[in-house]
């Protein structure tokens, strides 16, 4: 948030929670433009956390206080927003909706013990959502469901309920009816199908409590029975189906317990409907987070070790217990520095606590390993940017440290008397390779640092310098991802451009051939001789180099027949005809001569080097491409488009299988060309509708169609 829209937010102190049982934390997801940055900002209104509802497409939100977040009017990074109701402290995390920034849904998910599913009135949801309901399922994570947009000409509240059945399943029961007013489309209550009481919001935010008019009877009644039989079939009470059955009539604080419990253990999944505009059911919304989703204590904690991997017990998520918290997200405020997100699984965090960060196993994401010992001095409540500083964080809390210099996303935050390692989180791997280049030699060194920030809280991000083709490539999650992170760096005083990422080649023999290295010097001072001939073979893609000798007789000495294999290994690396390493060819050293003065180790190098070129000039030099292994995950609809993409990419296809997650997709493997994969993250999500994914993995490389090879030839300049 800038500073200057600071006055929007309450300055009444922040809510400490005392126990994990005060304490609720919800991910709000969904698609973009389903509304959950509008909710959210609602629900703080409404609950008097900010003064006033700010708008996203204005840029004042609480939540999207992201720069590259107001210019896109989308949320692209989580944020955290406290609020507080009827004494409990609920951490809505607002995540992005859109495909790219799924690593900050997934740090949201980490820091959650319950799920808020924001689903549109009118324009439903897309299969992202529908796959991440999938996998809350899988870990037994409480869901609950809000119907948006409702005041949308278009709105449908019948529809999108039945669209969440359908995806979501039958669990998926509504607690409340939209109540239309006298124009049949705008939302002016809700009617309760438990308490079968109307909330009238006519009059405004709280609603009137009133009898329903008998217009609304009919709908009750059919609804009602639907949703009662639904928590009948989660309650621990085995005869109450049968008394309902009976015609007993149910009391509704039964019904409301035993909603409440099967809500906690994931297996009922109520639907709200919600007019963030109008405040309609943001209490009933409220009432459901703090009574029916789980507190911290009933959520499982993810495994610990120590930092040398050896195993420790389970933890509990008890305040007095060994400390352990994980940075779940990282941002560098141009005010503050560094500012870590902070869940706090175990113990208590309190200001100036010495504690140990341990970061490890992301060293392939640019994240080296690393443990450092360092001292909180001061514990923030986070209101979007917006810090308030705060006592102490209990375990199941959520809170913000600031100025750690050791602190990235994912970090383990522990005891400096008893170090641990939490398990990391999965993250998704970037497929979207950028390369980028700076304008000036000070913006080389200011890129440097930027960088260094970015990834330090972005764990999506990959760094690579490739040493073949001279390039900083930033592997990113997709053309929106690349967007903000290359704007993030601009916006830190970089000057830079882009470029085509380029795939590394190599280079391999056809052919068998001959050729020798002559490298005499002999014109005043110490001179230079040395003479090798060798014969060279290609091999099967893979076995490398081999270098055999076969010198008789001494005419190399002993001592410098090293030297020579060196010197071709050397041009081998630094490549021949495109600059590319060679690679899976054996070089026999068959002959050569010395001089008893003027031969070194230096020379017979150079003799060696002169050896493979001419050889290379004698034998067809083949360029070798990378061949990936790729699984596609697509909608059963879009098989065939991709299929015939496939195949004009040069890609073969190995076969195809119902995807053993569930759903209608389809998993189709294939082995396609790395280079025909630069840009295949951006075109198969225009083929699926953002459906469809795909991992890599390298598989080995392949002689390059002559075509391309020439055109390849031409764009890369070997070093001589």
């Amino acid at each position: 948030m800038a500073r200057g829209d600071k006055e929007k937010v309450s300055q009444a102190p922040a809510q400490v929670a005392e126990q994990p049982s005060d304490v609720r934390n919800v991910v709000v997801v969904g698609h973009a433009g389903s509304g959950k940055t509008t909710l959210v900002e609602a629900l703080l209104a409404a609950t008097g956390t900010i003064g006033r509802a700010g708008s996203v497409t204005e840029g004042t939100t609480v939540t999207d206080h992201d720069p590259a977040a107001v210019k896109q009017q989308r949320s692209v990074a989580l944020a955290c927003a406290p609020l507080s109701y009827q004494g409990v402290k609920v951490n809505l995390l607002d995540t992005p909706g859109y495909a790219d920034f799924v690593g900050e849904l997934r740090a949201g998910l980490r820091a959650a013990d319950a799920a808020l599913f924001v689903v549109s009135a009118w324009d439903g949801m897309d299969a992202a959502t529908a796959t991440l309901w999938e996998e809350c399922a899988a870990v037994g994570m409480p869901r609950a469901v809000a119907i948006t947009r409702l005041d949308h000409p278009r709105a449908d509240f019948d529809e999108a309920l039945a669209l969440c059945q359908r995806v979501f399943g039958e669990e998926v029961q509504p607690l409340y009816l939209p109540m239309h007013g006298d124009d049949g489309h705008s939302v002016e209550g809700l009617i309760g199908l438990i308490s079968q009481q109307v909330y009238d919001y006519s009059g405004g935010y709280p609603p009137q409590v009133r009898q329903p008019d008998p217009e609304h009877l009919p709908a009750i009644e059919e609804s009602r029975g639907e949703l009662i039989e639904g928590i009948i079939a989660e309650s621990e009470d085995e005869t109450l189906m049968d008394r309902y059955l009976a015609g007993e009539v149910i009391d509704s604080q039964v019904l409301i317990d035993d909603l409440e419990k099967a809500v906690a253990r994931g297996h009922f999944h109520p639907a709200v409907p919600v007019c963030a505009d109008t405040g309609v059911g943001l209490d009933a919304l409220l009432e459901l987070l703090t009574r029916a989703f789980p507190t911290p204590l009933e959520h499982p904690l993810p495994a610990v070790t120590g930092v040398d991997g050896s195993p420790r017990d389970a933890l509990d998520c008890d305040p007095n217990g060994p400390l352990v918290a994980e940075v779940v997200k990282t941002t560098i405020d141009p005010y503050v520095g560094r500012v870590s997100l902070v869940r706090v699984f175990s113990g208590t965090l309190r200001p100036d606590t010495p504690v140990h960060i341990s970061g490890h196993g992301l060293a392939e994401r640019g994240h080296p390993d690393h443990d450092a010992d360092e001292r909180v001095t001061h514990i923030y409540s986070p209101l979007g940017a917006n810090l308030r500083e705060v006592a102490k964080c209990v375990a199941g809390d959520i809170c913000a440290v600031t100025k750690s210099t050791a602190a990235e996303t994912g970090d383990t935050i522990s005891g400096k008397d008893r170090p641990l390692l939490m398990a990391p989180w999965q993250m998704p791997e970037p497929l979207l390779p950028v390369a980028v280049v700076p304008k000036t030699r000070s913006d080389e060194d200011a890129l440097a640092k930027n960088l260094a920030k970015l990834v330090a809280g972005d764990p999506t991000l990959r760094l690579e310098r490739n040493p073949e083709t001279h390039q900083l490539v930033l592997w990113c999650m997709g053309e929106a991802h690349a967007d903000v992170v290359l704007d993030r760096l601009r916006a830190g005083g970089v000057e830079l451009s882009t470029e085509p990422a380029k795939v590394a080649l190599r280079e391999a023999f056809a052919a068998p051939a001959a050729g020798q290295g002559r490298h005499v010097k002999q014109s005043g001072g110490h001179g230079q001789y040395a003479v090798c001939a060798i014969q060279l073979e290609p091999l099967p893609r893979g076995t490398g180099i081999e270098f055999v000798d076969k010198i008789v007789g001494g005419a190399i000495p002993h001592n410098y027949i090293p030297s020579v294999e060196k010197g071709v290994r050397a041009q081998a690396e630094k490549g021949i005809v495109a600059g590319y390493p060679v690679v899976d060819f054996r070089v026999t050293l068959v002959d050569g001569k010395a001089h008893s003065v003027d031969s070194s180790d230096a020379a017979f190098q150079t003799a060696g080097s002169m050896a493979l070129k001419d050889a290379a000039e004698k034998a067809q030099i083949t360029l070798l491409e990378p061949v990936d292994e790729v699984v596609i995950t697509v909608p059963d609809s879009a098989v065939g488009a991709v299929m015939s993409d496939l195949s004009g990419r040069r890609g073969r296809v190995l076969g195809s299988e119902s995807d053993p997650g569930g759903g209608e997709r389809t998993q189709v493997r294939a082995e396609v060309p790395a280079v025909e994969l630069l840009r295949y993250l951006v075109d198969l999500r225009s083929m699926t509708a953002g459906a469809g994914t795909f991992t890599r993995e390298f598989a080995r490389y392949e002689p390059m169609p002559g075509h391309l090879a020439d055109q390849a030839r031409k764009e890369h300049t070997p070093t001589r």
